[in-house]
């Protein structure tokens, strides 16, 4: 049979997959099997390549050349000019700046070239599916290293040396935590593996389980023998289902390789892991409610002493981590600890992945080092306002962060930085917002959000992010007071510093962050009742232009209520009361003849 000549990844993440990606794998095959081309070229199914607003993506290696937003008829035309000619197709590689085609490889695209790969080092480069692939860039290799070579206690040293802290949102240091599970005594203990991810935008941990399976199933089995761990178990919801098949084929694999389950590689450490599939609860990224849904009860937190370490999964000390975490622990292992701390800060070493979101003109998945300011991460890698608009403002941490002003783009994203802004890493959701967004609007957001996934159990967070938001939506409809404004602030102080767990503490923050910075829009919607982003829709009108109205119907046609009356060929006008604000007119009137205008018109 003859060698491979090419080899053609193609996206198989969740953005890419919604975008067409098996229609655009089904007529690759088709025509390479059509002009006899199955033995010199390989198709590969791999994870996440990032760049999720351009899917679907493939690049042909050996030449590295990147290929983007394709169609089944892309598809036929590069195998019959590239792959079968030797031309590469130019219509379909990136375009930079004002549509500038860019035939550079992937690694050196702006959007890429700036990246450091450590947790995704493996995601979009091989096929999930094929542990082969996996240990051929040296997976298993860090396992083997510290059951044959290091102590648990060794293990743990070289973690601790790292600085790896929890990629989760906390920021706690991994190495500690492990150290505290080593220590309390019990005949049995548990790993667990937390990939309850719930942010809005959020999908790091996903596309890592769905592109690299592998790498968290050598990392829980390395942390499992630090701690002194038996059984471990895949916390994973039900939304993940690529990431749940494609994690189950990897267990199976690592069993029969022998990196799982009894006596492994020979030695005496015998380990295992099972999946648990969540219903979908935000709480149940906490902790301890994570482990009250495994053990078949109601995901809700408890009181912390004792904390998992001392008393977790039935009552056993446990250890749990993110999977963004586990999936730094390998190399970190294998490369020691001074190779992680090569990129970050001295208190935030290594790096961490974000999902970019929003009003930016290259969003997705990026993994950057640690220190770099959020005006690199969101201009240079983002590549800045996709419409021209000026960027107002970044939402950092999903609903348990906080919005943080342009003027503070210079500041380097790393735990204590952010913190100081009022806003955190987080998980990594980062959603830039422009002059179009309403800072009230998003604390509502989050808000709506908090309220519908509180587990109940405390009163500060049950009733107290309920009344929160009464006020954010008084507000938003021109309801509201100054002295509403001040009772925002005071209760969302209280619940901060009384609620249970993370959710409810950190539930005030998108509300105190937009105060901090943005109380002026507050007070424009108590005092004048305007919305000054033009965003909050009891707070416009929507009226058309009659200097520059022609008539031509294309606005009623798709308003969802006829709420927009006229001849063809003659002005048109919009009936207030009947008007739902849907913007629909807005996004198809050529001729710029429709405005959204505040105060509402009456």
């Amino acid at each position: 049979m003859p060698l491979t000549t090419n080899t053609i990844l193609i996206c198989a993440g969740g953005a890419c997959i919604s975008a067409g990606e098996e229609s655009v794998k089904d007529v690759l095959e088709r025509k390479i099997k059509e002009y006899n081309l199955q033995d010199t070229i390989n198709i590969v199914e791999t994870g996440c390549m990032g760049a999720c607003s351009l899917g679907p993506i493939m690049v042909i290696h050996p030449e590295g050349v990147y290929y983007q937003k394709l169609t089944p008829e892309a598809a036929e035309k590069i195998v019959e000019e590239h792959l079968l000619k030797g031309r590469v197709v130019e219509e379909y590689l990136y375009k930079g700046d004002k549509g500038k085609i860019v035939p550079q490889p992937q690694k050196e695209i702006p959007f890429f070239s700036r990246q450091v790969k450590v947790a995704t080092r493996n995601v979009g480069i091989i096929d999930p599916l094929n542990i082969d692939e996996y240990i051929a860039r040296d997976g298993y290799f860090a396992l083997h290293k510290a059951l044959k070579e290091m102590t648990p206690e060794q293990v743990i040293e070289v973690v601790k040396e790292s600085g790896l802290r929890g990629r989760g949102g906390a920021g706690f240091p991994t190495g500690l935590k492990w150290e505290f599970a080593r220590k309390s005594p019990g005949d049995e203990k548990y790993m667990i593996c937390n990939a309850d991810e719930g942010d809005p935008g959020a999908f790091m941990d996903r596309s890592i389980l769905e592109g690299d399976p592998h790498s968290i199933i050598e990392a829980m089995t390395i942390a499992a023998y630090a701690i002194g761990a038996t059984k471990g178990f895949v916390y994973v919801r039900a939304e993940y289902p690529i990431a749940i098949e494609r994690l189950t084929v990897a267990l199976n694999q690592a069993r029969e390789y022998g990196f799982l389950g009894e006596n492994i590689l020979g030695t005496d450490f015998s380990f295992d892991i099972e999946i648990r599939i969540g219903a979908g609860a935000f709480v149940c990224g906490e902790e301890t409610a994570l482990m009250h849904s495994i053990e078949g009860k109601r995901g809700q937190p408890r009181v912390k002493p004792p904390f998992p370490a001392q008393k977790g999964l039935w009552g056993k000390p446990s250890n749990i981590n993110n999977v963004e975490t586990l999936a730094c622990v390998p190399p970190i292992i294998y490369h020691g600890p001074q190779w992680f701390r090569q990129w970050g800060t001295e208190k935030s070493p290594g790096t961490k992945v974000f999902a970019l979101a929003g009003k930016v003109k290259n969003t997705g998945l990026v993994e950057v080092p640690m220190g770099i300011t959020l005006r690199e991460l969101i201009y240079e890698i983002g590549g800045g306002s996709p419409t021209g608009k000026k960027i107002k403002a970044v939402q950092t941490g999903g609903p348990s962060g906080g919005v943080i002003p342009e003027e503070y783009f210079d500041t380097p994203v790393d735990y204590e930085s952010l913190q100081q802004l009022g806003a955190i890493v987080g998980s990594g959701g980062m959603i830039v917002l422009d002059e179009d967004d309403c800072m009230v609007d998003v604390a509502k957001f989050f808000l709506e959000f908090t309220v519908d996934e509180s587990c109940g159990k405390c009163t500060p967070c049950r009733e107290g992010t309920k009344k929160m938001y009464e006020i954010l939506d008084k507000i938003t409809k021109g309801e509201g007071t100054e002295e509403d404004i001040e009772i925002l602030e005071n209760l969302a102080n209280v619940i901060k510093d009384s609620s249970l767990c993370g959710l409810g503490q950190t539930a005030p923050n998108p509300v105190l962050s937009t105060l901090r910075y943005y109380k002026d829009e507050y007070l424009a919607h108590v005092r004048d009742k305007t919305c000054p982003a033009k965003k909050c829709k009891d707070l416009i009108s929507y009226v058309i232009n009659p200097e520059k109205c022609v008539g031509c119907t294309a606005c009623a046609r798709v308003c969802p209520v006829n709420a927009i009356n006229g001849e063809v060929k003659k002005v048109h006008e919009i009936d207030q009361d009947a008007c739902v604000k849907c913007g629909s007119c807005i996004e198809v009137c050529r001729f710029g003849a429709i405005s959204k205008v505040t105060p509402a018109v009456q």
